[in-house]
């Protein structure tokens, strides 16, 4: 994990939100338009009076082109309260306050990713990240725009494949490229907007990147999985298995490089839309393919490598319609996303995962009228699942979804009251087995209050509700690719939650503080534990339904402690911990540890320079069968350059992650046992626009 970065920093930025973001991307920052200005501290997004009710944590502008990367996860592990799955360098998810898979919903431009990555934790996020100009982690009333349960949170991410606004000229161009040393990794990208005629403009765009197998700062294995299998070596050799023995030992004794974690992929895009005062309508094609390695368990013998080749074909529409009256806009998205990805055994396919979804969603934007302002909308969902090989770990499923949502706001002097509700309709059914049906209501209330002008001290209470997913319901099987055997339950109830979360957060020019603490109780909370057993040699992950406790905090501070001309020297912190109990079981699997975090930056017109530590506590609150995860410290350096000045069609930034080389693994990770942090990586990065 790595901590924030560039744009990250003290008070990093004073920015007005552009007019046409506000009208074509429903984000929490259309609720903060009273504010006028809102400045990002450590990746928070606060400002003045009217914030709401739960800020939410930005990566957009220097800071998204710092900490860009091919995987969602890896590029949002900075933020406050995120950490990542860190399956493999080619599939990690983000993980929100201990919060992973169907429980946090992964957006783009509020739709979902039309993929199977929340089926297992090796399946990648299908998300073209070089396309994107801003990603949002969303909680509180927010969520229940996107989703049944407020609890895990929402990261959307706003995408430019459909363009926004009309070029500055005849034609904008952007291209990104950079290296990395960890993995030996190029990342190259590139994008042109053409104003086609007055009104209309096309976009193509398209991507590429490919890594090498990860440099690593220790051994491969952790240190009880390394026991594990020197003893294993040490009976091989004892009952006279001398290959046997010397390959155990052989894996036990890897270190410095991650074996099979190599990963390549390509984008190409184009879209097309007219843009008019009076509204936009605009459609896109796209496609994805990505090829990575999944990291092996040590076995005897040579294991063959499993690697993932996936596809997925999208096509996006977006409209918004400008009125006047009681609604101020009306917005429809609209996307149908054709999926599959191939496990492959030694190169050979072996199993297939195919998936076709849609998903659509009209929202109308209520006109402010007095102290009253709101969304309300519908959405629907429908996709199928099929798996094809040796591997059916589980039945061909079919899923739907509808949902109604609503989120109006009062603002009155110095209170903002919000109130979300959401009703769902969702159906799981397994073909030729099973067909559940689930009804969801969900509801959250916030209230903010501005004793001063520059002091916000909220609250808000969720009650949440989520339907088991059909891989919660009915995998049973071997799955090569996690290397385990995994186990759902038919019988699954809908999973309610109670939450509370309570914040303060001050904003003056030179000190900016933040400090948010969440308490969610569960009933019928789902997991997937390590029993401990084995089948043919694989461990047994089993879904449970018991209920949990999860609490914790996020802090962060900012302070400006010099100031010439144009240049200031900043310095800034956080920390973030969850504390998550199955009452009478143990802890929650996978939950993140302790986190602090703090940054020293000089930033002036045209350059900034910055230094950071990071560290992450031994992880000793595990579940059963699961091993602790040691302290590390990480050190970082970057800095960023505009050869022009701030208005620079040419930024250039230079970077150093885990300086020390330090070796560690993340406690969120299902294979962290054999898959630790990247080693030191120095990056360059250059992006031109004009």
């Amino acid at each position: 994990m790595k901590l924030c970065r560039a744009s990250l920093a003290a008070v990093m930025a004073v920015h007005i939100a552009a007019p046409a973001q506000a009208q074509d991307a429903p984000t929490p920052a259309q609720h903060a338009e009273d504010s006028g200005q809102a400045i990002v501290v450590v990746g928070r997004l606060v400002g003045g009076n009217h914030d709401p009710i739960a800020a939410p944590a930005v990566l957009q502008g220097d800071a998204l082109l710092r900490d860009t990367r091919p995987q969602i996860g890896q590029m949002l592990e900075n933020l406050p309260g995120v950490s990542a799955s860190g399956f493999a360098p080619g599939a990690s998810r983000p993980v929100l306050r201990g919060f992973d898979g169907p429980r946090v919903q992964v957006l783009t431009d509020g739709l979902g990713s039309l993929d199977a990555s929340s089926v297992s934790g090796d399946h990648a996020v299908s998300i073209d990240t070089l396309n994107v100009e801003r990603v949002d982690v969303l909680h509180g009333p927010q969520v229940l725009l996107y989703a049944s349960d407020p609890a895990g949170g929402a990261v959307n991410a706003l995408d430019k494949r459909i363009p926004r606004r009309m070029p500055d000229g005849s034609f904008d161009l952007d291209l990104t490229g950079s290296y990395g040393t960890a993995a030996d990794s190029v990342d190259v990208g590139g994008a042109v907007d053409v104003a086609l005629a007055p009104r209309w403009v096309a976009r193509l765009d398209a991507s590429y990147n490919r890594a090498g197998d990860l440099a690593i700062g220790g051994y491969v294995l952790s240190p009880q999985l390394r026991a594990e299998t020197l003893a294993e070596a040490a009976g091989l050799r004892q009952a006279g298995d001398l290959a046997g023995a010397d390959t155990l030992a052989a894996q036990a004794n890897a270190r410095g490089k991650l074996p099979n974690s190599w990963a390549k992929q390509y984008t190409f895009g184009g879209g097309v839309a007219f843009i008019d005062d009076g509204g936009t309508l605009g459609v896109s094609v796209s496609r994805l393919a990505s090829d990575y390695g999944i990291p092996p368990r040590p076995e005897v013998g040579d294991p063959d490598p499993v690697s993932i080749a996936l596809r997925q074909t999208r096509v996006d529409l977006r409209a918004g319609l400008n009125l006047s009256g009681f609604l101020d806009r009306l917005e429809m998205r609209t996307a149908y996303g054709d999926y599959h990805h191939t496990e492959l055994d030694d190169g050979v396919p072996a199993t297939r995962f195919a998936s076709k979804g849609i998903e659509a969603r009209l929202e109308a934007v209520q006109a402010r009228h007095g102290i009253w302002s709101g969304t309300t909308g519908i959405q629907y969902g429908a996709r199928s699942l099929d798996i094809i090989g040796e591997e059916r770990l589980l039945p061909d499923t079919r899923g739907t979804h509808f949902g109604v949502f609503t989120l109006q706001r009062i603002a009155f002097s110095n209170l903002d009251l919000e109130l979300a509700g959401r009703y769902d309709r969702v159906g799981v059914r397994a073909l030729g087995e099973m067909d559940r049906q689930f009804s969801l209501w969900s509801g959250v209330a916030g209230l903010a209050w501005h004793p001063a002008d520059r002091v916000t001290v909220s609250i808000s209470y969720a009650h949440g509700e989520r339907a088991p997913e059909g891989e919660e319901l009915f995998i049973d099987g071997i799955h090569d690719a996690t290397q385990s055997y995994e186990r759902g339950n038919p019988t699954f109830t809908v999973e309610r939650s109670n939450g509370i979360e309570g914040g303060v957060r001050f904003q003056s020019p030179g000190l900016v503080l933040a400090l948010t603490a969440y308490l969610t109780d569960f009933s019928d909370f789902i997991t997937s534990v390590p029993t401990g057993a084995e089948i043919e040699g694989y461990p047994v992950y089993q879904f449970i339904q018991a209920p949990a406790r999860f609490r914790g905090i996020e802090a962060e501070a900012s302070v400006t402690i010099a100031q010439w001309g144009s240049g200031r020297l900043n310095l800034d912190g956080g920390v973030d911990y969850t504390h998550a109990d199955l009452p009478g079981i143990g802890p929650v699997p996978r939950i993140p540890p302790l986190r602090v975090r703090g940054g020293l930056e000089f930033a002036a017109e045209s350059f900034s320079l910055r230094g950071e530590v990071e560290w992450n506590a031994r992880q000793n609150r595990v579940s059963a069968n699961e091993n602790p995860t040691d302290a590390f410290t990480l050190v970082n350096v970057s800095a960023n350059w505009k050869p022009r000045g701030e208005g620079s069609p040419l930024t250039l930034v230079l970077s150093g992650d885990n300086l020390l080389n330090a070796s560690g693994r993340r406690a969120a990770s299902e294979t962290r046992d054999f898959v630790p942090i990247s080693g030191r990586d120095i990056r360059f990065t250059a992006k031109l626009s004009f």
